[in-house]
């Protein structure tokens, strides 16, 4: 089975296992996590004595939102995500104001803001300024992938909020950017090939808008063609869902589509994403992507066989984002109103 230059059967040949110098840095993280320097531990809030039971807290609040709406899951993983590789993990996309992150162009369509405000609510009323806010997004995203089929990990917490958000800051890559780019970012944030392959995972659940898909449907590459490495029954599929630019209407509102049409309405944690990968059935252009790097094929060959392998290693990968550029001791303050700094909270006197 060949597509336009590459050559599948190659890639299948592949599978003996993750390279040995990936697996060994792979175990040097999971021994180094987290960072020795940033004193986050396994139920710091009950250590310190200052909000014992939070995370039964958080998990109660999330357990009744994914309970009449499953997509929560996949909104706090994009929430973390646009969190964390910014400005490091800090909860400065929950801040409002007309230039912080949450209004860059790139982070329009996030959601999950009225679940974490609730949260912080309840937490508030029973310890009040004891938990951040990002720890509660921590927490939260932890218990909504949970439900959604992932295992439950362990949470290092003591996290601060911060105190800036600069719509400027926001430099997430596009979902059609090339293996080499899309990975460049992620090590650019201190994260490996690992960790790339595993949190792009995270698509297995989840929608797209057309718009982000139109120039592999119509236009790949200037080229006025589809993407060759797409297969032609997703092709198909995809744009009876997306029509060209040529056929929609102005008034008409950009499409969505599910990013794994097999179980997308369940959102639920499989590892589907990657036999779709393998098929040439990805959505998004940075998904089909890892096929063709050696490292990235051979875990998307891992994963799609070994559900387990995929569901140990993303609980890994996801902790080590949650480590980036965290605030601790008495940096950044704990909010009492995720939208709002202290200093320009009216209900702080």
């Amino acid at each position: 089975m060949e597509r336009k230059g590459y050559n599948f059967v190659k890639v299948i040949c592949t599978v003996v296992g993750v390279g040995l110098s990936l697996y060994v840095s792979r175990v040097h993280a999971a021994v180094t996590l987290p960072p020795e320097d940033k004193p986050l531990k396994r139920h710091f809030y009950k250590k310190i004595k200052t909000c014992a039971n939070v995370e039964a807290f958080v998990k109660h609040q999330v357990e009744l939102w994914w309970d009449r709406d499953k997509s929560i899951t996949a909104k706090l993983l994009k929430l973390l995500y646009a969190d964390c590789m910014v400005n490091g993990c800090d909860g400065s996309i929950l801040l409002d104001g007309p230039e912080t992150e949450k209004n860059a162009t790139k982070n329009s369509r996030l959601d999950g803001f009225i679940l974490i405000d609730k949260i912080k609510k309840v937490v508030e009323a029973r310890c009040p300024g004891a938990v951040s806010c990002i720890d509660i997004l921590m927490l939260a995203v932890r218990d909504a992938v949970h439900l959604a089929g992932a295992p439950s990990y362990p949470v290092f917490l003591g996290r601060r909020d911060g105190l800036e958000s600069n719509a400027a800051w926001v430099d997430l890559p596009s979902p059609c950017v090339s293996w080499e780019e899309g990975y460049a970012y992620f090590k650019s944030k201190g994260l490996d090939e690992q960790d790339y392959a595993t949190l792009l995972g995270a698509h297995t659940l989840g929608k797209t808008q057309c718009e982000y898909i139109h120039d592999r449907l119509y236009d790949f590459k200037k080229t006025q063609k589809a993407d060759p490495t797409m297969s032609r029954l997703l092709l198909g599929k995809l744009r009876q869902l997306c029509p060209s630019s040529s056929s929609k209407k102005k008034s008409e509102e950009d499409p969505t589509v599910f990013l794994t049409d097999k179980n997308g309405d369940a959102y639920a944690f499989t590892n589907t994403y990657y036999s779709n990968v393998l098929s040439y059935d990805s959505v998004l252009g940075v998904d089909q992507q890892l096929l063709f790097n050696y490292n990235t094929s051979q875990l998307v060959l891992e994963y799609a066989e070994k559900f387990e392998s995929f569901r140990r290693e993303f609980t890994l990968s996801i902790s080590r984002m949650g480590g980036l550029g965290v605030l601790t001791g008495k940096q950044g303050e704990i909010r009492k109103n995720c939208r709002l700094i202290n200093k320009n909270n009216p209900d702080i006197k």
